[in-house]
């Protein structure tokens, strides 16, 4: 049995599993990406709600694991070494949950360094592109009058989006035949501004068909159902 009670974040969310990895998110884009890959790896997991509508994610608690304030953050009692290990950012929990098991991303180092470019592609460019469209289309900068911020985001986003699409072409995946953790962290973004930020018509997205294709198998797998629904909403 591990014990976790060093980690103050345990004393707010208390692991009832404490040989489980334990998750610290909210099913947004960022956070769908640990979920899926936990849920696409078979990796046993005791997933913790953070509220936003409480400020979970700036209680001393939380911030004592992420000084950012950001989900999802992760432990695992089954670190490097033996050792537990918390981490935060989710680009680093997919490239540790991958190295973990070996699994979901290229095993040749040619291959692995291809694929975390594209990660990295994802974690500066469309995340935070769609994002600022989505506050710019949805939220509160909809009210703004001057509309040449949402179209900057807007012009970037489609230019992200092409990019995504001629990569796509000829491949099922980003990488190639092979899904990988590239996927799981590019697509709850891309089904996040047509679903969610409702911006679809906005983005254009009947421009970017291998997208929409890609998304469409992305959405149909089981794990990833699974993941866009843990921890589960109050």
């Amino acid at each position: 049995m591990h014990d976790l009670s060093a980690f103050p974040i345990t004393q707010k969310w208390p692991a009832q599993h404490p040989d489980l990895i334990q998750l610290y998110s909210l099913p947004t884009p960022n956070g769908a990406k640990a979920s899926i890959m936990l849920e696409e790896l078979g990796l046993p997991y005791e997933p913790h709600l953070v509220r936003f509508q409480e400020n979970d994610q700036l209680s001393p608690e939380f911030l004592s694991l992420n000084p950012n304030n950001k989900i999802p953050a992760m432990i695992d009692p089954d670190g490097p070494d033996g050792k537990p290990l918390a981490l935060f950012e989710s680009g680093a929990i997919l490239l540790y949950l991958a190295d973990k098991t070996g699994k979901l991303i290229p095993q040749d180092p040619a291959g692995r360094y291809h694929a975390i470019q594209w990660l990295m592609f994802q974690m500066g460019g469309i995340g935070p592109m769609f994002g600022q469209v989505g506050f710019f289309h949805k939220f509160a900068g909809k009210e703004y009058e001057d509309k040449r911020p949402r179209d900057r985001y807007v012009s970037e986003s489609r230019r992200l989006l092409n990019v995504l699409n001629q990569r796509l072409t000829g491949r099922p995946w980003v990488m190639g035949e092979d899904y990988s953790l590239v996927d799981i962290a590019i697509f709850p973004w891309v089904r996040s501004a047509v679903h969610f930020y409702e911006a679809s018509e906005l983005l254009g997205m009947a421009d970017f068909p291998e997208v929409s294709r890609a998304l469409r198998a992305f959405e149909a797998r089981p794990a990833v159902q699974a993941g866009l629904n843990s921890p589960k909403r109050d």
